[in-house]
């Protein structure tokens, strides 16, 4: 079964009407659980679960250090351009902003990848816009084998690709693929993505997949929290990495918790997601998904971070920049408003003064 048909199966679930009738006692079962289901997970995203979100916080802490230990695993990305053919409401990169847009070169992204690596993180990220006219398949590849030289690990978050074009991404040396639904609402998807190719729902939906087919050994996924109603996004990026991770045993996964922020075409979120009901969401995340990994960027302010870091975050970006050159001269304007604002070594510094282990390299290809 794929997931867009599991999907279809809560076209007509009454959400608010499950949530009106959690109990307390459904609530303490779930929390208590081994092995939870979906209706568990379910229960742990009612509102009435924040009130035991120090009973929630403490499980998913358990759970997190129990199979990630004290450690934090550090990345950094790295945008090579921002040229977009979307339309999408919410993002500053949309075809339809009128700011000044820059490819790097790959001299350029060279320099760049020299700065990063200063860093010491061996974990890189690198993004683009979605335009495969400016930054087709044979760039995407070369800047990974720029990348690799510096980088142990190398993810990509750009427009969606088939199979045959990621299995050519793999053998340049991509480890990783980070794909967000943005939003699994189909109308609000619809809505919010007014043209071009980023516009398709179903081909974005079955993504994942393609990469772990094509042999990425990371995937990564997420919903935008400001774009569809939240529990039900919660809900349904759960399922997702759920469903993924038990089809592709072999693959690593990765759920991102993005709220809106800032950027240039002044979007207004659709809904607010608050700091308690977002630590609700990740702890929720971590009783039913004990193995995936949690990411949190510099989306969020430095405190936040820095909390969710002693509950069950296991992944941080660290000295992000979201303008493309952004490490050694910023030339545009970023995707999105960063709110921590720290440099790597800060945020390592910080790390180790919680007394978690900041992890500069977990993978080598050989």
């Amino acid at each position: 079964m794929s997931f867009a048909n599991i999907l279809k199966e809560y076209e007509n679930f009454d959400f608010q009407n499950y949530f009106e009738n959690v109990t307390d006692e459904m609530i303490l079962t779930s929390i208590e659980k081994k092995e939870l289901n979906k209706f568990d997970f379910l229960n742990l995203l009612a509102p009435k679960a924040k009130n035991y979100l120090e009973k929630l916080a403490q499980k998913a802490h358990k759970i997190t250090v129990a199979n990630f230990g004290y450690t934090i695993n550090l990345y950094l990305p790295i945008y090579v351009s921002n040229y977009c053919s979307s339309n999408c409401l919410y993002c500053g990169f949309s075809k339809k902003n009128k700011i000044q847009r820059k490819k790097l070169s790959l001299e350029e992204v060279e320099i760049e990848a020299q700065e990063i690596a200063k860093s010491g993180i061996k974990s890189i990220l690198f993004l683009t816009g979605e335009s495969r006219k400016v930054t087709p398949l044979s760039y995407l590849c070369e800047v990974a084998k720029i990348l690799k030289k510096q980088f142990s690990f190398v993810s990509i978050e750009v427009f969606p690709m088939s199979q045959d074009d990621y299995k050519k991404l793999f053998k340049a040396g991509v480890d990783g693929l980070t794909i967000y639904q943005e939003v699994y609402d189909k109308k609000v998807y619809q809505q919010v993505h007014v043209s071009g190719e980023k516009s398709n729902y179903d081909y974005r939906l079955e993504t994942p997949q393609r990469g772990a087919e094509a042999g990425f050994r990371a995937l990564n996924i997420g919903t935008l929290f400001g774009l569809g109603d939240i529990k039900k996004e919660a809900f349904f990026s759960g399922l997702h990495a759920s469903y993924l991770s038990n089809k592709y045993l072999e693959c690593e996964l990765g759920l991102s918790l993005p709220r809106i922020n800032d950027a240039e075409g002044h979007f207004k979120p659709n809904t607010i997601l608050d700091d308690v009901t977002f630590v609700q969401i990740m702890c929720a995340y971590r009783l039913f998904l004990p193995r995936v990994e949690i990411n949190i960027s510099t989306r969020e302010n430095a405190k936040f971070r820095d909390n969710l870091l002693g509950i069950c975050a296991t992944k941080f970006s660290a000295g992000s920049k979201t303008e493309v050159g952004g490490y050694t001269k910023a030339r545009t304007e970023p995707q999105f408003e960063i709110s921590d604002k720290r440099q790597s070594d800060e945020v390592i510094q910080r790390i180790q003064s919680l007394g978690y282990e900041p992890v500069y390299k977990n993978w080598e290809s050989i």
